[in-house]
């Protein structure tokens, strides 16, 4: 995000429980349940999951507004079936799936995290198990095995893709 300015993160809304230190707005936009739901039947979400362990998560059609309103491109970090919704829903949307090097290094890694139980980890690995079948309908694949390589792929990948949007609008 900092070597991309013209870009700007869509801060998710969720039922999760907030962490000591995050903060309303920033990491995410903190709902009860029943405002959740009310969103979900007002249609505010244009994409929106609920995760086998328990917490919702969604993405405001507010937030994508507030932030194209800026003259920003919006950028949504998600899980993989809200982003072939929003692939399937937004003209030009861009779909990467940024994954693991291998399913015993995103073991290791959500252990590392130590912010989910053993239980939640077994569920977060079947999920991504699940999600790895579905990495052939995105428009471009990332191996997470080296921080430094895969953000300078992911930067270059989407200079290419906002040069080619900007190429399609014409003069």
């Amino acid at each position: 995000m900092r070597r991309m300015p013209e870009l700007e993160l869509a801060v998710s809304a969720t039922t999760r429980e907030r962490r000591p230190s995050e903060r309303d707005g920033r990491e995410y936009h903190f709902v009860s349940e029943d405002e959740f739901e009310r969103l979900v039947r007002d249609g505010a979400f244009l994409e929106h999951v609920t995760h086998p362990w328990g917490p919702r998560h969604g993405t405001l059609r507010s937030e994508i507004d507030r932030i194209c309103g800026a003259g920003r491109v919006p950028l949504l970090d998600l899980e993989t079936h809200g982003a072939l919704v929003v692939r399937d829903e937004v003209p030009g949307a861009v779909t990467v799936f940024v994954k693991a090097p291998t399913m015993a290094e995103l073991e290791r890694r959500l252990r590392e995290r130590a912010t989910e139980s053993g239980g939640e980890i077994e569920e977060r690995l079947a999920v991504a198990r699940h999600q790895l079948t579905l990495e052939d309908e995105f428009d471009h694949v990332i191996v997470n095995d080296d921080l430094k390589r895969a953000v300078d792929e992911l930067e270059g990948v989407v200079h290419k893709e906002l040069q080619a949007a900007g190429s399609m609008a014409g003069p």
